[in-house]
């Protein structure tokens, strides 16, 4: 029976699980807290290439979900937010020396009125000869605050003109600031996207959402490895489902593999405890106040291998 349980916890942990990142800035020493110097992303990109991971697009991990393919182990994709003008005047030429390609997502309001700092149209497409462009809203706005009709508007905006100025459809979208919750992610779905990404840390898997998938972000000096250890957990939220009216959790409810027996909690701002799981169930009574405008809950069974959600206030 021991054996029985451990082989079916080893086949709940061992499915492939391809990584995507996100980047935002690129040899920018203005904004540290989103920018990745040159030497870094050579360092990265070394490592990927010395380790014989194969980089491929957002769209083709999606593509492979969409068909319930295997998503190999070594496959990566790098995504980058905004299409600040850094992108393009610092890193894109990096890219093309390992011919990697890229998921350029557009902040399609700062393209469409030349905000100093953002790519223009012309060199977005220009860039979409060595990679893929898609969607990242029109004003960029935090998506939970917005109503239903606020957030179909934006992004049936971004997307008509991003059509009109590059001339293809977006396939992906991912949302600002990493924020959504459900009904975020409903609305936005109406514009049928092929995929849909978050930032949260994860990986992506068969078993993945094609409609939340998990990106992990990149800044400053990163240990790859450390990195690369994240996987997703599978795990069904019961509860919470949004950020609660007090503004305190007192419930955690979330459905996990049967064979896990112990796990631990995660809570912005209150760290990691250790907890218990009971047939699968995860139920666990608690008051804590949530400290932070956009908190993260987390269920994990060893730090890296997780499931998240986000509470936005």
């Amino acid at each position: 029976m021991k054996y029985f349980l451990l082989l079916c916890l080893c086949s709940f942990y061992l499915q492939a699980n391809a990584h995507i990142f996100v980047y935002h800035r690129f040899g920018d020493e203005k904004h540290h807290s989103t920018n990745t110097t040159l030497k870094e992303l050579e360092k990265e990109f070394e490592y990927f290439k010395s380790n014989n991971y194969k980089v491929v697009t957002v769209s083709q991990i999606a593509q492979k979900l969409k068909s319930g393919e295997e998503i190999p182990a070594n496959w990566v994709a790098f995504s980058i937010d905004d299409a600040y003008k850094s992108f393009y005047t610092n890193a894109i030429e990096i890219f093309k020396k390992y011919n990697y390609p890229f998921t350029l997502y557009v902040y399609v309001e700062a393209t469409e009125k030349k905000y100093p700092d953002f790519m223009t149209w012309e060199q977005i497409k220009d860039a979409s000869k060595y990679g893929e462009i898609s969607l990242h809203s029109y004003g960029h706005n935090h998506l939970t605050k917005l109503s239903d009709d606020e957030i179909f508007n934006d992004t049936k905006k971004a997307y008509d003109i991003f059509v009109q100025n590059v001339g293809f459809e977006p396939k992906g979208y991912t949302y600002p600031y990493g924020e959504y919750d459900e009904r975020v992610k409903e609305v936005v779905k109406k514009l049928n996207f092929e995929y849909i990404a978050n930032q949260n840390n994860g990986s992506v898997n068969t078993k993945s959402d094609i409609f939340n998938l998990n990106r992990i972000a990149l800044v400053g000096d990163v240990n790859l490895k450390e990195k690369l250890k994240y996987n997703t957990l599978e795990a069904s939220w019961i509860e919470p489902k949004l950020y609660p009216k007090d503004g305190r959790l007192k419930h955690v409810k979330v459905q996990v593999d049967p064979s896990i027996k112990n796990a631990k909690l995660f809570i912005s701002t209150y760290g990691w405890q250790d907890i218990k799981v009971k047939n699968g169930i995860i139920d666990i009574k608690l008051d804590k106040k949530l400290n932070l405008n956009r908190n993260r809950v987390a269920i994990s069974t060893d730090y890296y291998t997780i499931s998240n959600k986000l509470l936005i206030k």
